[in-house]
């Protein structure tokens, strides 16, 4: 069974990833970029040798890694629905509709059910504010979303 703190390979991939990245200035994004592209999640067992490798103390990498809202600790759910939760796309009824997608999906904004089928977070501006509520949907955006859109996704996820 793959343990999440401890990907199996793990070490060996990360210092493939450093390798690619040695001696690129302002690195660190790039290689965060590519562990959570090749896993998932950035493992936290990876923050100790990325920090090693770049001369810089793990506080510092979880500090950045934790900055970023697209860098993840652990996986996500095989479904990832982001709903927009900028100004615009509150006030044509976001925050309701949060609550709306809770209870259908049942998990918690920034959570992943517990069967790991569906994570739900939140996004800060998708771009489409004319058309809000505003959502992204496993990369897919979905504008002007209501409830009768959100019962439409999670029978096409299977949620």
């Amino acid at each position: 069974m793959l343990d999440a703190a401890q990907p199996e390979g793990l070490a060996e991939r990360v210092t493939e990833i450093l390798a690619a990245h040695a001696g690129v200035e302002g690195a660190l994004l790039p290689i965060l970029h590519a562990v959570q592209a090749d896993y998932g999640f950035v493992p936290e067992a990876a923050l100790p040798q990325i920090a090693a490798a770049l001369g810089q103390t793990r506080a510092e990498v979880h500090g950045v890694m934790s900055f970023y809202h697209d860098f993840r600790a652990e996986p996500a759910g095989r479904h990832v629905i982001k709903l927009c939760r900028s100004e615009a796309c509150q006030a044509m009824g976001g925050a309701a509709l949060v609550a709306e997608a809770e209870a259908a999906l049942g998990c918690a904004m920034g959570e992943t059910r517990a069967d790991k089928k569906v994570t739900l977070e939140p996004i800060y501006c998708l771009g489409l504010c004319a058309c809000g509520p505003a959502a992204q949907v496993d990369g897919k955006l979905v504008g002007r979303l209501d409830a009768a859109k959100l019962a439409k996704i999670k029978a096409e996820i299977g949620a």
